[in-house]
């Protein structure tokens, strides 16, 4: 038997995370550590989830999150089912409370990638065992855990970084913010007047920031993110939303080009959570330079998620 210990562990046992800022800087240091501990090597954590089951609740499609997911609680030696509700949402056929009172009798955690913030909510209230928001229309916690380390990947502190998001203000925006507010970068919004950060979320990073001494730059202005670590954008139109030639339209002056990259800098990253619509956030030529990060992200998903779910069923103490 390999013991292995990670400090800080038993913070996050059976709690849920549903935002960025449900964890703190502190959790999420500990989080990057153990995803790199695994990246590095799965061997000592083969049997840490054994006997663990994790239910994957998708209302939305998926190839990172769902393949990410199972293969990655595979190779820790647990289980999962995953339930597709891409054609029945989640408390349609029976109330949320009721579906999730059934599901924490099975399973010792439950992944989520659904259309509301809502829905977690409401299982997060009814349900005793670890909600994991993998997606909602608010937030993408998940994705920014992964983003942070590949970020950390490629030398640059999250504590002085400097990111650019060019676009529109979604969930994955809201996600980025947070991770910058906990840990005191800088981080330039540029999206048009129409597509701003969701106000709430925009006030709740601020409150956060007041803490670590982040700064927030708030614009219209496309070429705000000159000298910027890293330039992340995202799809104009969510899944879910209705496809708009108004809102594309005034989506262009953000699109990535070649151009946008050597006014963020030479040494800048471009980053994407995918999938990416070639041609209109972002071409092809930035897509598939030296600059692009955007597989390293996706690769990265599983160690974060891994890190998370090991905490969150408190199997980080120790493996075989």
């Amino acid at each position: 038997m390999t013991t292995i210990s990670i400090s800080q562990s038993s913070s996050l046992a059976r709690r849920s995370v549903l935002t960025l800022a449900d964890l703190s800087r502190e959790e999420i240091r500990t989080t990057l550590d153990l995803a790199k501990t695994l990246k590095r090597d799965y061997t000592p954590f083969a049997d840490a989830l054994k006997q663990r089951a994790v239910v994957l609740l998708f209302e939305k499609p998926s190839l990172r999150t769902r393949v990410s997911l199972e293969i990655g609680i595979a190779k820790l030696g647990g289980s999962c089912v995953y339930l597709d509700h891409q054609g029945s949402p989640i408390g349609q056929r029976e109330t949320i409370a009721d579906y999730g009172r059934n599901l924490e009798r099975w399973a010792d955690a439950l992944v989520c990638r659904v259309f509301h913030h809502h829905t977690l909510t409401e299982l997060q209230r009814w349900t005793k065992v670890p909600i994991v928001n993998a997606l909602c229309d608010a937030h993408h916690p998940c994705q920014i855990l992964a983003d942070a380390l590949t970020l950390e990947e490629h030398g640059i502190d999250l504590s002085s970084m400097r990111l650019a998001w060019l676009g529109d203000g979604n969930n994955v925006c809201h996600s980025l913010m947070q991770l910058t507010a906990l840990f005191g970068g800088h981080m330039v919004v540029a999206t048009p007047d129409d597509c701003k950060p969701d106000a709430a979320w925009v006030a709740r990073t601020s409150e956060l920031a007041s803490a670590t001494g982040a700064r927030f730059t708030y614009t219209s202005d496309a070429k705000a993110i000159a000298g910027c670590d890293a330039v992340y954008t995202d799809a104009w139109i969510s899944m879910g939303q209705s496809d708009s030639a108004t809102k594309k339209a005034s989506m262009l002056p953000y699109q990535v080009t070649d151009a946008t990259m050597k006014l963020a800098g030479q040494n800048a990253l471009f980053m994407h959570c995918l999938p990416a619509h070639r041609g209109e956030e972002v071409l092809d030529s930035v897509m598939d330079s030296p600059q692009s990060v955007v597989f390293d992200q996706a690769e990265n998903r599983m160690h974060a998620q891994n890190a998370l779910l090991l905490q969150l069923l408190g199997a980080d103490k120790h493996a075989s």
